[in-house]
């Protein structure tokens, strides 16, 4: 693996420094303003929209997708130092650029699994960013760890398929430009074959029978990032049989798709946070003073930002080691790469964040400092994509493979 950027990635990262200097940074204070005085909390501030045409304007636009047809064509190695520039700002950097997710995962399995006329009606609105998406595939009644737990139905009706049961922190739902819903259930629940028993299907917002409930709260708080979270109710939702993603059965298999590449994309925005932490520690440092000298000076801050550094170096090399893996053996042969970067990566940005936090006072939990609001989102993933107990129970059995 060459540790160089190359050309590409260097002409991109340029232009996306610049672009997050010259807009994204500015525009923070600006959408929290904006977003105190909509009628609304889930409503988008206006200045998101302005960020959006301006990235597009400069050709900073779906670099998440490796398809050149729909995307940049980028491969995982050339997008994993974008994507963690992105990171240094999670709220507004993704969807300025249209790579936020779940948009970003569900374009994915419409781009490889859709037919052409799912392809048209919702792939092509979401690459435009004129629309937004949620994946629908947690439950409150079951460990939805284990993807096999589900109970959602969807049962055949003649050339309707009827979606039935309850969902919830299902990602952004509550954003009003949320126009549809890709919908894991149980098509076949009595399968012999639990991994096959699972389908995808397309579910408008506007369906009679789905209900978006209530937002769900983050550390009792509500969490604007992609549109919020919420409880959505499928009260026998009729769609058409046409609105099937790839084949009945073939659910559990798209969602292990549909998850690598998202999971890599976490980790490498949670670096960017992480590199945002430190800045922000030094910065702190350096400008308060404690017990007759200066916070810089103290052998404990020392330690802290010093730990960041070599743990922020050690995460990129095997976030960027995964991505190379990715692209050269594919997802399958980069898993056990996957489940490292997702175990080690949240845990330890959350430490990092955590000694920012302790670094700033009472202003590190405060709304006037992004830590807060990036510890919640670190510490969230240590749950969502599967949590890291499921990574680490498959890891250490294909490790333990090896000598039994």
């Amino acid at each position: 693996m060459d540790f160089a950027f190359d050309a590409r990635t260097e002409e991109l990262r340029g232009r996306l420094l610049a672009f997050m200097d010259e807009y994204v940074y500015p525009a923070e204070p600006v959408a929290e303003e904006q977003r105190a005085a909509l009628a609304s909390p889930w409503d988008t501030p206006a200045v998101v929209a302005e960020l959006k045409a301006e990235a597009r304007r400069q050709g900073l636009w779906n670099l998440f997708l490796p398809d050149s047809e729909y995307g940049a064509g980028l491969t995982n190695l050339q997008y994993a130092p974008l994507a963690e520039i992105t990171g240094r700002s999670p709220h507004l950097a993704p969807p300025a650029l249209n790579c936020a997710a779940p948009d970003t995962g569900n374009m994915e399995v419409l781009a490889q699994f859709g037919d052409e006329t799912q392809k048209k009606q919702w792939l092509e609105p979401l690459l435009a960013g004129e629309i937004r998406s949620a994946f629908a595939m947690t439950e409150p009644d079951v460990a939805s760890s284990d993807a096999t737990n589900i109970t959602t139905h969807i049962e055949r009706d003649g050339a309707e398929y009827v979606i039935t049961g309850r969902k919830w922190y299902i990602s952004g739902a509550m954003n009003p430009d949320c126009a549809i819903f890709i919908v894991m259930g149980k098509t076949d629940p009595d399968g012999a074959d639990v991994r096959r028993q699972q389908s995808m299907v397309l579910v408008p917002r506007d369906t009679p029978g789905v209900t978006v409930k209530r937002a769900m709260k983050v550390f009792g708080y509500e969490d604007h990032s992609h549109g919020g979270h919420a409880e959505v109710v499928f009260d026998h939702a009729r769609v058409p049989v046409t609105n099937l993603i790839g084949e009945e059965g073939g659910g559990f298999a798209i969602a292990q798709a549909r998850l690598g590449p998202g999971r890599i994309h976490h980790c490498m925005r949670l670096i960017g946070m992480a590199e945002r932490a430190i800045e922000l520690m030094c910065r702190r440092a350096v400008a308060r003073d404690a017990f007759g000298k200066a916070l810089a000076q103290q052998g404990v801050v020392h330690n802290w930002i010093a730990d960041a550094r070599v743990t922020v170096e050690q995460l990129r090399l095997l976030v960027l080691k995964t991505a190379w893996m990715m692209d050269t053996v594919g997802n399958r042969g980069a898993h056990t790469e996957i489940q490292a970067i997702k175990i080690a990566t949240p845990r330890a940005v959350v430490g990092i964040l955590d000694r920012a936090i302790q670094l700033h006072g009472a202003g590190g939990v405060s709304q006037d400092f992004p830590l807060a609001d990036l510890y919640a989102s670190a510490r969230t993933l240590m749950i969502a994509d599967g949590p890291d107990e499921v990574h680490q129970r498959s890891l250490a059995r294909r490790e333990l493979k090896r000598y039994l």
